[in-house]
């Protein structure tokens, strides 16, 4: 009889990079829960396609930023799918530019919302069957722009950094238990909402000489959710095409 599936579940799936590390989790033989706000689209569409290559997936929708809507998400993954083995912590929201004489403390919190208390509210409601499980990997789409920040990004950076804290810290908490926490900082990544988007500048920033997939970021999440990597836990690794060297 086969072993049953681990389930993981990706926030914020229904393009760019949660699209690919949904799709890559789902080839590494995982049942994957895609989210969104909504279920329709982007979101369905993704559903369709992963079944399409034989893959398990069921698309739940879900504002991971209220206390509520995660409690019931954890709920109706673990209904239809199974009790969640594996999180990635990718969802975010409108990331609106603002000088520091102009960056509100609203604009902070919601910032905030995205990067610290979605997480927070997600590990509180799965973190307890992760442990009595003995097993578990949770992993944080984090960004360069945590420690360069442009103009402009105070407040995302701040819950950037923030996010990472918290990732460090759950790390230390979880190791006992057999429950991972890492971060995966990409570099800036070309995805649907940058379409038009000038490259050339940033490209010549690239030691690699190209720039980055949602698949670059897929593999790494992909290893990271693995059984080969329960040993490593805490870290945080930056997938720039060797941007970060240029200090």
């Amino acid at each position: 009889m086969a072993a049953p599936k681990r389930v993981a579940l990706i926030t914020g799936s229904s393009r760019g990079l949660g699209r690919a590390v949904a799709k890559r989790l789902a080839r590494d033989g995982m049942a994957v829960a895609v989210n969104s706000r909504r279920c329709g689209g982007p979101l369905a569409q993704l559903v369709d396609e992963i079944q399409a290559e034989g893959g398990t997936a069921a698309a739940f929708a879900a504002d991971v930023t209220d206390e509520a809507a995660v409690a019931e998400l954890a709920a109706s993954v673990e209904r239809y799918l199974g009790p969640i083995d594996v999180l990635v912590l990718n969802a975010t929201g409108p990331q609106p530019e603002a000088v520091v004489a102009e960056a509100d403390w609203q604009a902070h919190l919601d910032q905030l919302a995205f990067f610290v208390r979605s997480p927070v509210l997600l590990g509180r409601a799965l973190s307890p069957g992760m442990i009595k499980r003995g097993w578990g990997r949770i992993i944080h789409i984090d960004s360069e722009l945590a420690d360069r920040p442009p103009v402009g990004w105070s407040a995302y950076a701040t819950a950037k950094n923030g996010q990472i804290g918290l990732a460090r810290a759950w790390a230390h908490e979880l190791a006992p238990h057999g429950v991972t926490v890492n971060t995966v900082a990409p570099g800036w990544i070309p995805v649907e909402r940058h379409e038009g988007s000038q490259t050339d500048g940033y490209l010549a920033t690239v030691p690699s000489g190209r720039m980055g997939t949602p698949e670059d970021v897929a593999h790494v999440v992909s290893f990271l959710a693995s059984a080969g990597a329960g040993f490593v836990t805490g870290q945080r690794i930056t997938v720039d095409g060797g941007r970060s060297l240029h200090v």
